[in-house]
């Protein structure tokens, strides 16, 4: 019988890769696994209780309706990350501001912490999956107060990310720059295990991830894309199959596996697209860079960009390499 391995067991293994630090980021990545472990049991319940579906009745500084599971999230997250000193400050989609942690366990905390709680939440209610996506960044300077500058660095500077989805079963998938691994909740024993390892996303592939119905306020070259993918091509296996769940991490984790490209892109009336930088696109970029894939505005690596803003927008293509590619071509 095969061992199996549980995510305590390989972060322990694995910390030796971490560039620094002992224990701080074993101990930072066990609190986002337990926050996860918490929020999936709601997550599955939702349909049993009132009390947890629907709206909060508030907008996040988006302007975007709260529903009661993101709130809900949105607090867990940050119970846990801040039970612990390893973290002194977090920023979440779900705040208008970054929260420091004031008190004598994070005081000296060498980690800050971005997230999107609950990724995909306006589906939570037809029960489409969702997810949890976090962002690790070393902080700037323990011996000065955490400030902005700690936010904004750019993505290439992350010390981990991942993103955890629930869905048929439940898995968390992270990187902390030496590739791509993921963990599947066992139920029965309440632990995820590890049935991914080493994710590495095909380099080419047949699926295509937009909005179409935004299709008319796309800019020429992105539109030209698209065309280019339902266009019939048996030498390039064209055309593609258009797949798009509109939850960011279920479809960015099928062509992660699979193979293929996500898109959204700027809009006429969204022209910076309407995904975050800090809280979306840097962690699932570097993920994607680790798995052997591509992530970028369509002009720019993601990962490159300097944040001027805690909740700036940038469009975002991500997926297999070649098709990230091919579509960049077509935006020159």
């Amino acid at each position: 019988m095969t061992k199996i391995k549980t995510l305590g067991e390989f972060i322990i293994e694995k910390q030796s890769d971490f560039p620094f630090a002992s224990g701080e980021l074993t101990r930072l990545l066990s609190s986002i696994r337990l926050a996860s472990k918490i929020i999936n049991r709601e997550v599955n319940r939702a349909g049993l209780t009132s009390d947890i579906l629907g709206s909060a009745g508030t907008e996040n500084i988006q302007g975007e309706a709260q529903q009661k599971l993101d709130v809900y999230a949105d607090n867990q997250m940050i119970y846990a990350l801040k039970a612990r000193g390893e973290v002194c400050a977090i920023a979440s989609e779900e705040n208008d501001d970054y929260v420091i942690f004031d008190n004598d366990l994070s005081r000296k905390g060498k980690y800050i912490v971005l997230f999107d709680p609950l990724d995909g939440s306006s589906n939570i209610d037809v029960n489409v999956s969702i997810g949890t996506i976090f962002s690790i960044y070393r902080r700037l300077d323990e011996n000065k107060p955490v400030g902005p500058e700690d936010f904004l660095q750019e993505g290439k500077k992350q010390v981990a990310a991942g993103y955890v989805i629930y869905g048929s079963s439940t898995m968390l998938v992270y990187t902390t720059g030496n590739g791509v691994n993921g963990f599947t909740l066992d139920p029965g024993i309440g632990t995820f295990c590890l049935s991914h390892p080493n994710i590495r996303i095909p380099e080419d592939g047949k699926i295509y991830s937009v909005n179409e119905g935004n299709f008319g306020q796309m800019e020429e070259g992105v539109k030209n894309y698209i065309r280019y993918c339902q266009e019939d091509d048996k030498s390039t296996s064209r055309p593609y199959s258009g797949r798009y769940i509109g939850s960011l991490v279920a479809d960015f984790h099928r062509n992660l596996l699979k193979g293929g490209i996500y898109i959204y892109p700027g809009t006429m009336k969204s022209p910076e697209g309407k995904l975050r930088l800090l809280y979306e696109c840097n962690p699932l970029a570097l993920i994607a860079e680790q798995a052997g894939g591509k992530a970028s505005t369509g002009k720019e690596r993601i990962l490159d960009i300097v944040p001027t803003k805690l909740h700036q927008r940038v469009p975002f293509f991500a997926g297999s390499k070649k098709m990230v590619e091919k579509a960049e071509s077509f935006l020159k």
